[in-house]
């Protein structure tokens, strides 16, 4: 049997592809014949699919989340460009905010340099010159993962057309009256000295301290609560010096009783039928008389003593009937403080009491507060304890170890804290009500991210906009000295709008305010807020100066992509502030995708050695094996990796590439121009035939 008899197979497909090396000279020709343009122009009049992309921060290299998070989106793009489409992707990058300015800082910190001693303009360049420098960064990384895009005309929130859009955008809330000042706790930071967005939190385990405390009834309407102390169980003692109030439920039983030991011997005290038996167990009380049980409506018109009454608290503290009073934990009374939680706050608002500045900036309590003033609430839970104890009021404490909000950047605990900021209303406008119908007419894939967010939506409060930072764009108010009206005038801010297009956001905090103003105000009646507007009202807006200004692009998006997590972030800005100035989302659907974690379903961090980065598996098997784990990983949930998984992969690859290989070399490498349409059937071979109907 001689060659000519046995089909063997010739090319010159390699067998190995070597895709460490071989990949960057195949993204060098790409650039070489520039691609993007190529497909544009092949595009050019049809259809548009827009996969409009959420800006990563321009900070650090890239990890596995973001490397799944580019190449789903890169999959989808490129699926419906060879559908047929105009499938279009733009880059983007979110530059403002506190990741960034705490890199600054943290340099400076190394050289011992004082950021408040930083000239504004100065410490601002260089957090721009940062962001600039890994938006490069990015770009190669993202490139080195074969996704395609419009790299040399990215966007970046940073970008002069992009702060003067963000300007017309606050515009038109300030113009329609939804933008207000208010005074309400916010989360804060203490360490950043700022208020935080919820998407700017993470919860983790944290120790806080637990106090049982007594609030003296000084009269009611019930005989029995006469003389009786009612009872408060708290993680936050610091809080008490801050209380106004007492919340209970009208629905719930209570009980009052008498105990026979310590500090509180012949004494009554009142808590929920329903508590008892945990309060007898955490309190430690061996014995006690139940004196009557009654309904908690019975609690109306009730007044108590602070429980520093004697120590310059001799003010009156009413007990309010509240639905957010229930029995999962405590003792069916909650003690409210409506300087440092939301629903303390809205509850004492609705019965005319105000909200005061108890805590500061940095956290230590102000001269509001009698006897704690200057000490900082993170070491008050001890003085506040001791305190108690002295009064006769503390029945027990200790501690308790629970999910508890953090700083995502600095890790340092969050609190509650009523301060002057700037809001957004969600119902003055109908803000709520739009988004939720906006909800309805959004495709969600997986459906399950619809209930998510309309969630969210539902029981979100006023948006806060505002932050006491310097890196990002201002907002762009005045504030008339005399009569504290906000100045509100179009002239006015499409004047700020055109300055930022020539000049960048910076000349706010260096010129003077009459450039700004115009010839119509004048200065010296004016203050400047010096407050800068939160990240994700710019990103958010990103629709607004991307969709809408670029040609090649178009408004709504036909998708917005990103992890889970971006349901209280990206999707969630964009679509309030969309809705309020456009009246629908900028979003025809929305796609969400899981976490990555390890092999065995862990979340990846250092403490566990499971980290793997982009770059490492990159140099080990090539782009095309990572980009295969994410084709064939289910995006709607956690995407599990490890290089056992990798290798299966890679197994895979190998097994496709072979037989490629065996296909070409059974056609020689011969890749003549066919037009198939002219091809009959009849005349193929009877096996060509039957292959044929078998696809089709």
């Amino acid at each position: 049997m001689s060659k000519e008899n046995i089909n063997l197979p010739k090319t010159a497909f390699s067998m190995k592809a070597n895709l460490q090396n071989k990949e960057p000279q195949i993204l060098k020709y790409w650039d070489e014949i520039n691609l993007y343009k190529k497909i544009r122009i092949s595009s050019k009049g049809k259809e548009k699919f827009v996969l409009h992309d959420g800006p990563p921060y321009a900070n650090g290299n890239i990890h596995m989340g973001t490397a799944l998070n580019k190449i789903l989106k890169d999959i989808i793009v490129k699926f419906h460009q060879m559908d047929g489409k105009d499938s279009i992707y733009v880059p983007g990058w979110d530059c403002h905010g506190l990741p960034i300015e705490w890199k600054i800082e943290e340099k400076y910190k190394k050289n011992k340099k004082n950021k408040n001693e930083v000239p504004i303009i100065e410490f601002r360049k260089e957090c721009r010159a940062f962001a600039e420098k890994w938006i490069e960064i990015h770009k190669e990384q993202f490139k080195r993962l074969g996704v395609v895009g419009d790299w040399e005309n990215y966007y970046s929130t940073m970008s002069f057309d992009a702060e003067a859009q963000i300007v017309r955008e606050l515009g038109k809330f300030l113009k329609e009256g939804s933008l207000y000042k208010g005074f309400k706790p916010v989360l804060w930071s203490t360490v950043e000295k700022t208020a935080l967005a919820d998407a700017e939190v993470e919860y983790k385990d944290h120790k806080s301290d637990t106090i049982y405390t007594s609030f003296p009834v000084k009269k009611s309407n019930l005989k029995e609560l006469e003389n009786s102390e009612i009872i408060i169980w708290t993680t936050t003692p610091w809080t008490i010096p801050a209380n106004k109030a007492l919340a209970y439920n009208e629905n719930l039983n209570y009980l009052i009783i008498s105990l026979n030991e310590g500090d509180f011997k012949d004494k009554k005290i009142v808590i929920a039928e329903e508590l008892l038996s945990s309060v007898i167990k955490d309190c430690s009380i061996k014995s006690y008389k139940e004196i009557k049980k009654f309904k908690g409506s019975l609690f109306k018109n009730t007044i108590c003593n602070h429980p520093f009454l004697n120590l310059g608290y001799n003010y009156e503290i009413p007990m309010l009937e509240a639905r957010f009073v229930t029995t999962e934990q405590g003792t069916g009374i909650v003690h409210c403080a409506p300087s440092h939680g939301p629903d303390d706050f809205n509850l004492c608002l609705n019965h005319g009491i105000k909200a005061i500045e108890t805590v500061d900036g940095d956290g230590k309590y102000t001269k509001n507060v009698p006897l704690f003033e200057g000490i900082h609430i993170f070491k008050a839970n001890s003085i506040v304890i001791e305190k108690l104890k002295e009064q006769k009021k503390l029945l027990s404490n200790g501690e308790l170890i629970h999910s508890y909000p953090h700083s995502w950047r600095s890790k340092a605990p969050l609190v509650h804290r009523a301060t002057p900021q700037w809001f957004i209303s969600m119902e003055s406008h109908g803000l709520r009500k739009t988004a939720l119908k906006a909800i309805d007419d959004t495709e969600f894939y997986p459906n399950k991210g619809r209930e998510r967010l309309r969630s969210m939506i539902e029981t979100r409060p006023d948006w806060c906009v505002s932050r006491q930072r310097v890196w990002g764009v201002p907002l762009p108010i005045f504030i008339h000295k005399k009569t504290k009206e906000v100045l509100i005038d179009e002239k006015v801010i499409e004047n700020i709008a055109t300055i930022y297009e020539k000049e960048g956001s910076d000349c706010w905090f260096s010129d003077d305010a009459q450039k700004f103003l115009g010839k119509e105000y004048a200065a010296e009646n004016y203050d400047k807020l010096s407050d800068i507007v939160e990240v994700w009202f710019d990103s958010g807006s990103t629709h607004s100066f991307v969709l809408e200004k670029r040609k090649d692009l178009k408004w709504p998006a036909s998708m917005y992509l990103e992890g889970s997590d971006q349901h209280r972030g990206w999707f969630h800005s964009s679509l309030l502030e969309s809705c309020a100035t456009r009246g629908r989302a900028p979003y025809d659907a929305i796609l969400s995708h899981g976490f990555v974690v390890d092999g065995k379903g862990l979340k990846m961090s250092k403490s566990l050695g499971n980290v793997m980065a982009p770059e490492d598996i990159l140099k080990k098997y090539g782009a095309d094996i990572l980009r295969i784990w994410v084709a064939s990983s289910n995006y709607a949930e956690d995407l599990r990796i490890d290089y056992s998984i990798l290798e299966q992969h890679a197994e895979s690859y190998r097994k496709i590439r072979n037989t490629f290989r065996y296909l070409l070399g059974n056609i020689n490498d011969e890749f003549k121009s066919i037009d198939l349409n002219k091809v009959k059937l009849a005349d193929l071979p009877e096996l060509e035939q039957y292959m044929l109907h078998k696809i089709f």
